[in-house]
């Protein structure tokens, strides 16, 4: 089946070669995760913090379906410390 992927920052380095923008198809099994498309993006710890399919929050356990847009987004930095703030 295809789904489409969207890499956002320096996540957008794992698409597959040849992928125009930070979007691309790809190909996976049926029944495939969030987590096993990571996977297979060969995306490294630490995983994407904001996953979306379609959208909508997931996990790395979300199944995926014909046609899904799986969204990623890198962990975010910075920040403040609460206790400066004061």
């Amino acid at each position: 089946m295809k789904i489409e992927v969207a890499l956002y920052a320096t996540l957008s380095q794992y698409l597959p070669k040849g992928s125009q923008g930070h979007k691309a198809s790809i190909e996976c099994t049926d029944g495939v995760t969030v987590g096993q498309v990571i996977d297979q993006l060969g995306i490294p710890r630490p995983r994407p913090t904001m996953v979306l399919v379609n959208g909508i929050q997931a996990s790395e356990d979300t199944p995926l379906g014909e046609g899904d847009l799986l969204a990623l987004f890198p962990p975010l930095a910075g920040g403040c410390d609460q206790s400066l703030s004061a």
